[in-house]
């Protein structure tokens, strides 16, 4: 696994497995279904057996955690890019109970859990209504009916921080709901097939951010690949964080 991960919006990205079963819309073109099958592995849908990893793969979060404790600056750890941590799937209930041990193993390292089904988080998380401060829970939503129907359920979540993850952002979201929310990330589809991503969508949510004092992060723009269309929106780059309520745009010229 490499040190950094390609992903903008965190620093490493970590998989206790492979694999999940298709939920909503933003799931059609699932970057993370082709590219476990382009390595062999069929691992998508409810019959099939996930990938799991051995004791070398849960050994670099505690490397990462030791490197940031040295550096004095906590590391954001995106958990699972190639699955979804809380999947109604029994037989990954041991893998998700490793998976809390090591978090409190590492709190040098923020823990981005990205879902697509928030309404499974308190059932299957360990903590009750004290959590870990380097525990981030986000959920996906790709339209309006995704807005409408998970971020309630994000909202009642008493995590650290939580996000919203608009990517592939495939309809306009023109009523959300940011009270609670620390942070919210947009972008479109990128892949074979990909939908496009209208610039008056992304527009929408980076002014209610604004306007809400919530951290922007404009991941991209999409198309055959993740850097197809750029990342550049009205002249700037927008990257925020939910660290800092500052906002931090880079001149698109520069």
């Amino acid at each position: 696994m490499s040190q950094q991960s390609a992903i903008e919006w965190t620093d490493h990205t970590f998989n206790p497995w492979w694999g999940c079963i298709k939920v909503s819309q933003g799931c059609k073109h699932c970057y993370a279904e082709n590219l476990a099958a382009r390595y062999g592995h069929t691992v998508w849908g409810p019959t099939a057996t996930r990938r799991t990893f051995g004791e070398k793969h849960w050994q670099e979060p505690l490397r990462w955690n030791r490197l940031a404790e040295q550096a004095g600056k906590h590391a954001r750890v995106f958990c699972a890019s190639m699955a979804d941590v809380f999947e109604d799937y029994p037989a990954l209930e041991g893998e998700r109970q490793k998976l809390w041990a090591l978090i409190g193993e590492t709190p040098w390292l923020d823990w981005q859990l990205l879902t697509k089904r928030p309404q499974n988080v308190v059932e299957m998380a360990p903590w009750t209504t004290i959590w870990p401060t380097n525990v981030w829970i986000g959920t996906s939503v790709e339209s309006q009916a995704a807005a409408d129907e998970r971020i309630p359920i994000l909202q009642a979540i008493p995590a650290h921080v939580r996000f919203l993850s608009c990517e592939p952002l495939l309809r306009p979201i023109d009523k959300i709901d940011l009270t609670g929310i620390h942070w919210l990330i947009a972008g479109g589809e990128s892949g074979a097939g990909a939908r496009p991503c209208q610039p008056e969508w992304v527009r929408t949510l980076r002014d209610r951010c604004l306007t809400e004092g919530v951290p922007f992060f404009f991941k991209q723009w999409g198309g055959k690949t993740s850097k197809s269309g750029g990342h550049v929106l009205d002249g700037h780059v927008w990257h925020q964080f939910p660290a800092s309520l500052e906002v931090e745009m880079v001149s698109a010229t520069e």
